[in-house]
């Protein structure tokens, strides 16, 4: 079960309250108050791990509480402190305020840890009242209430590539020829039901490369507005640094101009905003080895006019495969190179 949303209740530890007491004990003539302090609430935190994949265990329970501090204690003993309750989210997701909209944390990196509510301050016992010229006070504070929040949680996946296009154009079946993922393929639409990622290797050790490739499920006309699967996985192409949009260029698909499918999908992405129209992108022609001669014979004069890559592909025969992985994996290391010589300009302006 793949699970990308879900909604929170997290509640940290109130304070414990102060203690009014006063120290009566034989032989000690002097006793004076006693009472000890409240113990200090448990906070809430948040941490990124490369250990979860979803967010299912959210939304079967949503409710999260941190222990509260015990009341401080005559004897000027002080309350212990309430234990704190670590939530264990997946690399990608983001933290979202859900009164305000307001993003909280994105967690981008493994083992990034955050407070998202703070414990209750423990109260004063009345010994912390006592002055020269106030021996016996009476005074005492309660515990200080923890944080009580909801959030939002929303994973978008890390990948590299992302595999893009109308359902059914072969995309589970290319991720699963280049990379070790073993997504559901079949002959009808909407096979792929959530996400899939696979780890592709290009060359041979020690020169190796590798990057990540997401099979997004299909897209239609409409998406952008809830149409199909409508936006449900469209942000996890957010974080991708290249498209591969694929194209049926075979009569399977029943759609007769590649060139509109093409411009569909452009336009859907380009709807949805979060810049993904201007995401490095190339075509390709899949399921080659069935082609109409035509409709490759179209696609490449649009991909020729508008200066796109265009690679041909067949994911059963394998026809064109190693040429697509080692033309992926130079856009990724041109788009990891780009991504760290901004950071490196940001740091230095800063």
């Amino acid at each position: 079960m793949f699970i990308d949303e879900a909604k929170i209740r997290v509640k940290a530890g109130d304070g414990g309250n102060g203690c009014m007491a006063f120290r009566r004990e034989k032989f000690v003539p002097r006793g004076g108050p006693s009472g000890g302090d409240g113990g200090n609430g448990g906070d809430v935190w948040m941490e990124s791990s490369e250990r979860h994949n979803t967010l299912v265990h959210f939304r079967f329970n949503p409710e999260y509480k941190a222990q509260r501090g015990r009341h401080g204690e005559g004897s000027n003993k002080t309350g212990r402190e309430g234990e704190d309750i670590v939530l264990k989210v997946p690399v990608g997701t983001i933290l979202i305020d859900d009164e305000t909209g307001e993003k909280v944390h994105d967690f981008s990196v493994p083992d990034e840890r955050i407070v998202i509510a703070r414990g209750g301050r423990g109260g004063r016992g009345n010994a912390r009242f006592a002055t020269s010229t106030h021996q016996a006070p009476r005074e005492h504070e309660d515990g200080r209430p923890g944080e009580e929040r909801i959030f939002r949680l929303e994973l978008k996946l890390l990948a590299d590539v992302a595999l893009v296009g109308y359902p059914n154009v072969g995309k589970s079946t290319l991720i699963s020829r280049i990379s070790a993922a073993r997504p559901k393929i079949a002959d009808y639409p909407f096979t792929t039901l959530q996400p899939n990622l696979g780890v592709v290797v290009v060359g041979e050790a020690p020169n190796e490369k590798s990057f990540v490739v997401a099979d997004v499920p299909g897209l239609i006309e409409g998406a952008h507005t809830g149409s199909g699967l409508g936006t449900q996985f469209l942000r996890h192409i957010e974080r991708t640094r290249l498209l591969a949009h694929l194209v049926d260029v075979s009569d399977a698909s029943g759609r007769p101009d590649p060139v509109k499918d093409v411009e569909v999908i452009s336009g859907e992405l380009a709807s949805f905003g979060a810049g993904l129209e201007t995401k490095p992108i190339i075509m390709v022609a899949s399921k080659i080895d069935v082609a109409n001669k035509e409709k490759l014979a179209k696609l490449k004069r649009y991909c020729k006019k508008h200066e796109l890559q265009l690679y041909a592909i067949s994911a059963v025969t394998g026809k064109g495969i190693e040429e697509l992985k080692y033309a992926m994996s130079e856009r990724v290391e041109q788009a990891r190179k780009y991504h760290s010589t901004t950071m490196e300009t940001k740091g230095d302006a800063l």
